[in-house]
């Protein structure tokens, strides 16, 4: 994993679902442009996300989002950055003021092929763009502080998955989270049993 790229990890992906399969052809059209790592890309450009859950994994840590005004994921764009992990861990600990948290892995929960509507963002018209997102799984502790991040961001929470439909006021995106708490839930019962049939 350490020799592999960014692309290779996109490529090798193996799909959770249909939408995951269609997402991913998507993706891979855009994967060898220059740009599609910068927002130079108006039309698409990769984005990294942190999905952030408590160990029980029936909460998930989430920002409340100024543009979008509701409850959110952690993350960003990729800006240039390659180590698209690196992006999700960083945006996570920005946007929400945590400093513990640990990744259930450095292999990639979920791609979302993500349409962006037109929108204004510090005073600039941003025209509407896919944003080709990376997910990444965190587990974090629910006792630490939160901080928002002002020009982002007014409030951050600890949100129960059975609530997510209340707080959540893009509806695009409620299948989206649906999606990778059931990964997520895979995974770590995946994990369980494998450290079962270890002992």
């Amino acid at each position: 994993m350490q020799n592999k790229t960014w692309r290779d990890a996109i490529r090798s992906y193996i799909p959770f679902n249909e939408q995951e399969k269609t997402d991913k052809e998507q993706f891979l059209n855009y994967l060898d442009m220059d740009n599609v790592l910068t927002r130079e890309n108006e039309e698409a450009h990769v984005s990294s996300s942190a999905w952030v859950m408590n160990e029980a994994m029936d909460q998930v840590l989430m920002a409340y989002h100024n543009i979008y005004q509701s409850y959110s994921w952690l993350g960003g764009h990729a800006d240039g950055e390659s180590d698209l992990f690196a992006v999700a861990l960083r945006e996570a600990k920005e946007e929400s003021g945590i400093t513990e948290l640990t990744p259930f892995s450095r292999e990639i929960l979920a791609l979302d092929v993500l349409p962006v509507p037109a929108h204004t963002k510090h005073g600039k018209p941003v025209k509407a763009h896919d944003h080709l997102n990376v997910t990444y799984l965190f587990i974090a502790p629910t006792d630490q502080k939160l901080t928002v991040k002002a020009d982002e961001n007014s409030a951050v929470a600890w949100i129960a998955v059975e609530a997510l439909p209340q707080v959540v006021s893009e509806a695009l995106m409620l299948p989206v989270y649906a999606k990778l708490i059931r990964r997520a839930r895979q995974w770590k019962v995946e994990k369980e049993q494998g450290k079962e049939a270890e002992e």
